[in-house]
């Protein structure tokens, strides 16, 4: 995966929002104004998503390339490197549970998080 495809994939999940908040290389991408995934544009070698704690343990456990995300919450967020051997589907599958886990549990108002579930639950996530 490069940070196009990156860019494409994070772009294809319902209403995201693409931004650089923090840099003008630090391409942030969020659901509902609550950020699920961010890289920098220039260096990509990794991504930052966000974890359920105990799966984000599991995957630091059984993969070399996931790690803890630096400058994030170590206990939510976790690094993932793009220049190992990790398969792009499955760098794919873990935005795409970023992106479901903040808009289960970050999205607010109530009425967005269910507007924004109603969307996906009718229309699908990209694989």
């Amino acid at each position: 995966m490069d940070i196009l495809e990156f860019r494409d994939y994070c772009l294809s999940l319902p209403m995201t929002e693409e931004s650089t908040p923090f840099d003008e290389t630090t391409l942030v991408y969020k659901v509902g104004g609550k950020m699920y995934a961010c890289a920098d544009m220039v260096d990509f070698d990794h991504f930052a998503v966000k974890c359920d704690p105990d799966e984000a343990l599991h995957l630091r456990e059984q993969y070399a390339e996931v790690s803890t995300a630096r400058h994030f919450n170590k206990q939510h967020w976790n690094g993932v490197r793009t220049d190992g051997d990790l398969p792009d589907a499955f760098l794919r599958g873990q935005i795409r549970n970023s992106y479901l886990l903040v808009l289960r549990q970050n999205v607010t108002p109530k009425a967005l998080r269910e507007e924004i579930l109603a969307y996906v639950r009718q229309h699908g996530l990209p694989e």
